[in-house]
């Protein structure tokens, strides 16, 4: 994939342009970048164009300007669009990823052909009690952090993976992050209850997470589904970040889905 910079921001993104069919994007989870997706984009090359994104922050995204947050994510990525020519995509979100993507939806409705969620939650209809129900336990991770990123790290990865394998490759791009970007993470409450509820979508929508994953996400996914009629998978063997977890898994259930949002 070609790494490129989508001029005046600080975002860095990697394309694959060469299939004739659909965009596919993916837009990684908190502390990581678009290298959670390897496995999905080996799988995907030569069967859609694909398009991964290092969220502001994070990865090669580290070029940040005065005045730069969370909540121009959205219009980063309709640039990236413009610069492409790409009309619309599917996009695949996990974790952060699915709150940015929803986002990008909210805003760019026109734009998107499909939404992937996984270990996320609605956007638009999100119980903040929730949220305080883990809130000691963020705190206590970001106080890790602010001590050694290899300790938080450490801890992080048990949280965001399942498997070994997962949890070796997630720590490998949990430690690059910057202990400076954590500011950048207090802007994604302001993407939250931002829009109305929707009652219904142009776009097919598919949510999901691991059966690892924690009794609340699952319990979001489970709920999510049943209000908006959408598509839903519980993964087996597979935690929070499951497109890492079980990759062949998520690779055939993913392509399914966006098989049947062809028109």
């Amino acid at each position: 994939m070609k790494n490129l910079y989508l001029d005046n921001s600080p975002i860095a993104y990697y394309i694959d342009d060469t299939a004739d069919n659909d965009w596919l994007v993916f837009v990684h989870a908190a502390f990581a970048d678009y290298r959670m997706f390897e496995k999905q984009i080996d799988y995907f090359a030569g069967k859609y164009n694909l398009l991964a994104i290092d969220i502001l922050g994070h990865g090669n995204s580290l070029r940040a300007r005065k005045g730069d947050k969370m909540d121009k994510m959205s219009d980063w990525i309709a640039r990236i669009f413009q610069k492409h020519n790409i009309s619309a995509a599917h996009l695949v979100g996990v974790s952060l990823g699915s709150v940015l993507i929803q986002d990008f939806a909210n805003q760019y409705e026109n734009k998107v052909l499909s939404l992937a969620c996984f270990g996320g939650y609605d956007v638009n209809n999100f119980d903040f009690t929730r949220q305080k129900a883990n809130s000691k336990g963020q705190i206590k991770m970001i106080l890790k952090a602010l001590i050694s990123v290899k300790w938080f790290a450490e801890s992080n990865k048990k949280i965001s993976a399942y498997t070994s394998d997962a949890q070796t490759a997630f720590y490998n791009m949990n430690i690059r992050f910057k202990k400076s970007s954590f500011k950048y993470m207090s802007g994604i409450n302001k993407l939250v209850n931002k829009y109305p509820k929707k009652k219904q979508r142009s776009y097919k929508l598919l949510v999901g997470c691991g059966e690892h994953d924690i009794p609340a996400e699952i319990e979001i996914v489970n709920e999510w589904s049943e209000y908006e009629n959408c598509d839903k998978v519980i993964f087996k063997c597979a935690g929070h970040c499951v497109n890492m977890d079980v990759p062949q898994e998520f690779n055939i259930t993913l392509e399914h889905f966006l098989q049947t949002c062809r028109k």
